[in-house]
């Protein structure tokens, strides 16, 4: 249910941005989201459907690009894209060891917006 919250926040955004545009309806809102923010698309859709009514985005469509997590190995110092829900979450593949220091997949924000 923490989808609730981001939604709104994001709402809030396009609605500045709308009116700082002058825009006055939001068909499709291009999101980037960070595989480790345990966002799901359904209930990111079904949440800003509820809370838009009334509002410039409602009926808007939200395109999800989901973004990889990208790691700073501890042991080897190297970059590296890791998969949150498999079993190799954060082992290095070039030297094996695991942790570091997450450097991006834990955000999200909007990327662009569709008007007509």
């Amino acid at each position: 249910m923490h989808e609730l919250p981001v939604m709104n926040g994001i709402l809030r955004v396009v609605i500045r941005h709308a009116a700082k545009h002058r825009v006055s309806r939001v068909t499709a809102i291009a999101l980037r989201v960070g595989k480790l923010c345990d966002l799901d698309a359904g209930w990111m859709q079904h949440y800003f459907d509820y809370l838009t009514p009334g509002t410039v985005a409602q009926g808007a469509r939200l395109d999800i690009e989901w973004a990889d997590v990208v790691m700073h190995c501890a042991g080897c110092a190297r970059e590296f894209t890791t998969e949150p829900k498999s079993q190799g979450f954060g082992i290095c593949p070039h030297c094996g060891r695991s942790g570091g220091e997450i450097l991006a997949g834990t955000g999200y924000f909007v990327k662009s917006m569709a008007a007509q």
